[in-house]
Parts: C-alpha cells; structure tokens; sequence
C-alpha cells in the first residue's frame, strides 16, 4: 500500500481525489445552502399566498364553518392553519395530527406574533415546537402570521403554520444524490486518474529501469519512444544522453588507463597526497617503497611517512613552493620532486615524484674508487719503470750483471701492467655484458683433472699436496664456457697455492648435491680475516703482501671469477678462518 502511495500514480490519484472531493464539498455546502434558503423562501411565499386567501375568504363570509372545506383545500400539504377574530378567542383551528392544544398555546402566546393584531404588516417567524407526527419530539416550524384588512386598531389574524421537515427532507434528498454523485464522481476519477497516470508513468518506470541499468554500466539501454508529447521528448533526451555518457565513461576509462599504464611502466616512483599528508594516488614502485619503510614500522603518525618526506610537504603547503631536492631516507637515496595541485586557485594536494639514486650513488662511488684504485696499482709500476729506464739512460749502473736485473724488473712490470690492464677490460666486459660466453657441452670430471694437473709442478716446487677428490661415479656434461670455466679455476689454485705454506695442502673436491655440482679449492694456507671476507670479491682486494709467496696479483681475478660463474646462473661463495685455511665455493646447476 506504501509502495502505491508513494508512486507517482498514488500521488496523482489522490491529488485528483482530493481536488474534487473538495469541489464537491464546497458545492454541497453550497447547494445546500442555497435549497435551504430557496425552499424556505418558497414556503413563505406559500404561506402568504394561502393567508391572504383565507383572510379574503374569512372576511367575504360570515359563517366560516361553510368555507371550511375550500380553506383546508388551500392549504397545503402539512399545512395547519388558525383563524382568531380578535385577539382573545380562536375562531377555527385546522390542525392535523398530534399536539394541537400545544402548539396553539404556543403561537398565540408567543410576544412576536402578538403583534400581528395591532399591525398591518404579516409576520413571519420560526420556532422549535412540538412534533405533529412523533411523541416527544420537537421540529422546526414557520408561522406566518397574516392581519385581517379591517380598519379597527385591533383585529383577527389568520396564522397559517408548517413543520420545516418538508425543507430537511428536500436537503436530505439532495445531500443524498450529492453523496451518490461524489462515489460516481470518485470511482470516475480513480479510473480516469489510473488512466491518465499510467500514460505517464508508464514510460516513467521504463526510464527509471534504464537509469538503473545505465548505473550499472550497460550504456547500450535506450528507452522506446512511443510519444510525441513531453515525455517522448525526455525519453530521447534520455537516450542522448546514454549516449553521450557512453562516450564519456571510455574517453576517461581511456585517459585512465593510459595514465594506469604510464605510472605503471615508470622507474619512478609517484604519489599524490592530499593537504592531510592522505596517499589518493600511487604507483607500483611506489608501493613497493611503502612496504619498505613500513617493514620496522618506524615512520611517523602521517599517514606512515618517513620523517623526512613529511617534512618536505609540511614545507611545500606551508610556502606554497614546488621543490626539487636530494633526500636520504633510511639508508637510500632519493631525488625528491614535489609539484602542487590546484583545486579553483587553492592548493589541494601535491605530486611526490621520487627517484632512487642509491644504485647511482653506490656506482658513483664505486666509479671514484675504481679510479683511485687504478691510479694506485698503476703509479708502482709506472715509478719502477720509469726510475730504473732513467737508471739506465743515465748509466748508474756500472755492471752488466745488474743492467741485466734492472732490464728484468722493467720487463716484469711491464708484464704486471699488461695483466692488470687485461683484467680490467675483461671485467668491465663481463660487468657490461658485452664480453661473450660460449656454452657447450663440457665432461666436468677431465676438465679439471688438466686444470688441476697443471699446477702439479708449481705445487711440487713449494713443497705443496695438490689433491683432486670426487665421488662422481658417472660421467657428468654441463652447459659451460670451458675457457672461462678454466680462467676461474686457474685463479682460486693459484691463490690457493700462493697463500699456502711449504708442507701444506691444495684440495680441488667435486661433489654433486640434487641439481647442483660444486666445486670447493681449500688450501691450508693463513686464511682470511673475518672482517675482510665481505670485500674479498671487489676490485683490488688484496691480501696482505707479508702472508703471499713471492709475488701479489693484481686484486682483480675474484671479481671476475665471480662475475663469471654468475654468467653460467651459478654461485661463488667463500668460508675460511684464521691461521686454519681458506674454502672457495663454486656452485653450477645441473640442467
């Protein structure tokens, strides 16, 4: 019932019900007023009428009891009537029905009726007297009182008088029909309201389900259009409207997805924030720099921003100012660019552009080393070949025995230059990704076995064990570049064997482990200290020149053995210990 009260066709139903129940009320009050006055007036007349015919008759005729019968038939229906000569006696009471006596005590002891007598003017008055037809029961009446013509201060009257029943009975039967026109009036108008309304709201309802599958999404709804009126109109207004909201809805889904796609596909990381420090917008790189400093939870109640970021932003509304900065947060560092946002001239928000610069600063400073590192190892052999060339330009040496030495160490540290120059193109080959490996299908267990037995002679000649172990017991091919592989294994024996003491032992192991194949070179030499270990695979690492065996290298052959075995997808770890002896680990999967 609520439902249809309030839908537009309750409201209409009973908007119209509603404006002709009150037209129809305003109508019966009136017409009721109207017959109330216009049969009450039609009454009067009446009683005039028959009281100046009876007063005619009453003075044309002596003995009135011979008019009787003409009187009663002019008067009329419900009509009584009371003929006094003078104003002491009744002459002739025509009276039919109950409470005669009452009713004529009444009236002609009634103070304004009284008057007739002395006047020539009729009388008219209503009083509440006695029913003529119920028991206890009072009724309205209209007494006419009409004088005789007669030239006497005090004469007769005739006073006619009538039950106003006969008026309520008229209103009554009129309300009766107006109550009847009002039901077939209601009826009409719920039929024509129901009608009229669902004409309307009909289509209404078809426009409604519309809208209702155009929030959902589907732009391809239109509304039929049957009319031509208002509503026919609206519903292709309507349908342009879908239309345009079609197009709309994918020119943003467009900018939006391409805008998704160019933050998506930045290095950078971009935020946007609102004047409350509030993250609305953020990349992938973004969030993965979120999940980083929230890692330990030490950020600040600002919507978990690192103290230094906040206080950026804190300065950029406070000013007002875009801002480009360089920011170290927890360990790494960022170029910071803050752009503002504008909302009608207002500053609503920002743009946190954030670019990390650790990687950059860390080659930087790998960069500055390297040189400084470079300028270092070469400024030795640099002097010596420069001093002893002057040596002998300048004929300071006297014998042919130390010409010949000082010849010698010209060579070898011509030769240390050309290893050290090598090594580093090598490296930096192998770091850019320009230096090439070559994989083929290599049998491990003879590979190192020559590998290995090349520095047989150089082991014996220290007074050193060189021992090859492995417990492959079937023969075993790897994807591998077998010259490189050679190169890694040619640098660990050979620091192997440099930092090993005379009686002491080389060990090259192969074992196999699930889909890997490991190789381990451990030697019993002095070891490495524990706070070296992390930087024995930089450039220019070097252990200390009082703990090798005749000549140092150039600080360059782990990080290339490193860089190599990671070419292969392998690992190269070491584990060594004071005074005890060094393990290099080489780990290669098995494919």
């Amino acid at each position: 019932m609520n439902r249809i009260l309030n839908s537009v066709v309750g409201k209409l139903w009973g908007t119209i019900l509603l404006l002709v129940l009150f037209v129809l009320f305003i109508v019966t009050v009136l017409m009721l007023e109207f017959l109330e006055n216009f049969h009450t007036q039609q009454a009067e007349e009446t009683l005039r009428q028959e009281a100046a015919t009876i007063g005619k008759i009453v003075e044309q005729h002596d003995k009135v009891e011979d008019s009787l019968q003409i009187i009663q038939d002019i008067l009329g229906a419900e009509t009584n009537a009371l003929i006094v000569r003078n104003s002491e006696s009744v002459f002739l009471s025509i009276h039919d029905g109950l409470n005669e006596h009452v009713i004529k005590d009444k009236i002609l002891s009634d103070s304004d009726l009284k008057k007739v007598y002395i006047s020539n003017k009729t009388i008219i008055k209503k009083m509440l007297m006695p029913s003529m037809t119920k028991e206890d029961q009072m009724e309205s009446y209209i007494i006419l009182a009409s004088p005789f013509e007669s030239d006497k201060e005090v004469h007769g009257a005739v006073f006619i008088y009538q039950s106003l029943e006969v008026v309520n009975k008229t209103s009554n039967h009129t309300t009766r029909i107006v109550f009847l026109s009002g039901f077939i009036a209601l009826l009409l108008t719920t039929m024509f309201s129901f009608f009229l309304t669902s004409r309307i709201t009909s289509p209404l309802r078809t426009m409604r389900e519309a809208a209702l599958e155009l929030a959902k999404g589907n732009f391809e709804t239109k509304v039929p259009q049957l009319q031509r009126d208002e509503i026919g109109e609206l519903g292709s207004a309507f349908n342009r409207m879908g239309k345009q909201l079609k197009n709309h809805v994918e020119v943003i889904n467009q900018e939006k997805e391409q805008l998704s796609n160019i933050l998506t596909a930045m290095t950078d990381a971009v935020i946007t924030f609102n004047k409350d420090f509030h993250v609305l917008v953020s990349n992938p790189q973004a969030d993965k720099l979120f999940q980083k400093w929230n890692i330990n939870n030490e950020t600040t109640d600002y919507s978990h921003l690192p103290a230094e970021l906040y206080h950026l932003l804190d300065h950029v509304f406070n000013l007002e100012e875009e801002l480009e900065e360089e920011l170290g947060i927890k360990g790494s560092y960022f170029s910071v660019s803050i752009s503002l946002l504008y909302s009608k001239e207002a500053v609503r928000g920002a743009v946190v552009v954030l670019r990390d610069m650790t990687e950059q600063n860390r080659l930087d400073k790998m960069r500055s080393d390297f040189i400084a590192n470079v300028s270092h190892e070469l400024r030795t052999p640099i002097s010596m070949l420069q001093g002893y060339s002057e040596a002998i330009i300048d004929d300071v040496v006297t014998t042919e025995e130390d010409r010949k030495e000082m010849i010698r160490i010209i060579y070898d540290e011509s030769k240390r230059m050309g290893r050290l120059v090598t090594e580093l193109l090598d490296l930096a080959r192998l770091e850019s990704g320009y230096l090439s490996i070559f994989k083929e299908e290599v049998s491990i267990i003879p590979t190192i076995e020559r590998i290995t037995q090349k520095f047989d002679q150089i082991a014996k000649e220290n007074n050193i064990r060189l021992v090859l172990e492995q417990n492959l017991k079937d023969p075993l091919f790897l994807e591998l570049d077998e010259d490189r592989m050679e190169q890694v294994l040619t640098n660990l024996i050979d620091n192997a064997l440099r930092h090993t003491e005379k009686k002491g032992s080389v060990t090259v192991r192969l074992t196999r482990l699930n889909h890997h194949l490991t190789i381990e070179v451990e030697d019993t030499g002095y070891g490495i200290p524990s706070e070296d270990l992390p930087y024995v695979f930089e450039r220019f690492y070097k252990a200390d020149k009082a703990r090798t065996r005749g000549k140092s290298g150039t600080g360059l052959g782990l990080a290339i053995a490193k860089n190599i075995v990671e070419r292969h997808a392998g690992n190269l770890s070491v584990e060594s210990e004071l005074g005890v002896g060094t393990k290099f680990i080489v780990q290669l999967p098995i494919t």
